[in-house]
């Protein structure tokens, strides 16, 4: 069984290396035409920043996306077109960057997306809704978890992990891990699936078109969770979280339900 490729998402997509710089263009022509609060500190790191971007009106709440990329690669740049569709709807839109692996643990990067949603969940108020891709769906999950002094869990009213890795004891069988440096403790507490089902509104989301492992671990979270779970049809790993620019996708107005 080779673990590495079953987690190898670019090998199985078509043009996969050209996403990262279409996904670049696209946020960076977003940001000049959207009304956007950019590198607003949550924490005294350099990656410990957030983009807000803002509707023209009142907003309704704020969604917060967090960006994947296995803990290791991407920042909050990659993704401020994903804004447009909850913005378009009356929803500000919050998006983080974080430290990554090696130079800290899983742990501290879910600690850091507590801390960012905490400064978001003061700069606007109403309810929170989070979303996140790939590990960003393990730590907007990993959010539903209790957290001492954590406010603003009180204003969460749905998470939609998207395509998440929900356990990560596979992923110690990897070589990503010489980076992640998972343990076996850190696969116990860090993994939804071992989490307490929350008592909000979950929806788990992924591509029907994503390697085996993607769906085997949504399939997990929603079994864990009791949770609705939906297998979009003719989406891979890359472009599952498209419909989110897009205000009258079915995964923003799952976002939004």
């Amino acid at each position: 069984m080779n673990l590495d490729d079953d987690y190898a998402n670019g090998a199985y997509i078509s043009g996969a290396a050209d996403y990262p710089d279409t996904w670049a263009r696209l946020a960076a022509e977003f940001r000049g035409t959207s009304l956007c609060e950019c590198d607003l500190p949550y924490g005294e790191g350099p990656r410990e920043r957030f983009d807000l971007f803002h509707p023209p009106r009142l907003a309704r709440g704020v969604v917060v996306f967090v960006h994947g990329g296995y803990w290791l690669r991407f920042d909050k740049s990659y993704w401020s077109h994903l804004a447009a569709g909850p913005l378009a709807r009356g929803w500000a839109v919050a998006i983080p960057s974080y430290d990554l692996c090696p130079d800290v643990r899983i742990s501290r990067i879910g600690d850091q997306i507590a801390a960012a949603i905490g400064v978001v969940a003061q700069r606007v108020p109403g309810p929170i809704r989070l979303t996140g891709h790939s590990a960003g769906g393990q730590l907007v999950a990993r959010m539903t978890a209790p957290r001492f002094g954590a406010q603003w869990q009180a204003r969460l009213a749905r998470v939609v992990p998207i395509s998440p890795v929900a356990d990560l004891a596979p992923l110690v069988q990897t070589s990503m891990n010489v980076d992640l440096k998972i343990d076996d403790a850190e696969a116990q507490t860090e993994s939804p699936v071992h989490l307490p089902a929350p008592k909000l509104p979950v929806t788990v989301w992924v591509g029907a078109d994503e390697r085996p492992a993607f769906l085997a671990q949504a399939r997990a979270l929603s079994a864990a969770w009791a949770c609705d779970l939906k297998v979009v049809p003719d989406q891979h790993h890359f472009n599952v979280i498209a419909g989110l620019a897009d205000a009258d996708s079915p995964l923003t107005r799952a976002v939004l339900a």
